[in-house]
């Protein structure tokens, strides 16, 4: 496993220093499509050991991580962003329920803010989307 996490670390590292921003992403969350296309890197990257939120790699350079997730049961989000970050969301296993939002009123201190939904759409293994900086999502997963 630490060689593939290695691996894509530093695949991930070269795609984004040759093409900071939306581009890069666009070309990592490919190569994630590509990886996950493989059963044994799947196995490899996603044992059924994986918790809730493990780490597997940060960037010192770049300061992006790359983390799995695996769920016991139903989740859901609230309607949420990533604040000034971006996220790359790519389904190993399962089906996640994805809704894309837009923001109608932001909020304040005093008042909750508001959203419109745009559009639902699933996330099937081998799936990878991009979550740019503001981009309003929320995921449901049923198991």
């Amino acid at each position: 496993m630490e060689k593939i996490v290695s691996d894509l670390g530093h695949d991930c590292s070269v795609l984004l220093n040759a093409n900071p921003g939306p581009e890069g992403r666009v070309r990592v969350a490919a190569l994630l499509k590509q990886l996950l296309s493989d059963p044994g890197n799947v196995e490899a990257l996603f044992p059924p050991s994986t918790g809730e939120r493990d780490l597997l790699y940060q960037d010192a350079d770049l300061g992006f991580c790359i983390l799995a997730h695996q769920y016991k049961g139903p989740k859901s989000s609230s309607p949420h962003d990533h604040g000034l970050s971006w996220a790359i969301y790519a389904q190993v296993r399962g089906e996640t329920e994805m809704t894309d939002y837009e923001l109608v009123s932001p909020a304040s201190a005093e008042v909750a803010g508001k959203v419109r939904a745009l559009r639902s759409y699933s996330l099937r293994p081998g799936d990878a989307h991009v979550y740019d900086e503001g981009d309003l999502h929320a995921p449901a997963r049923t198991g």
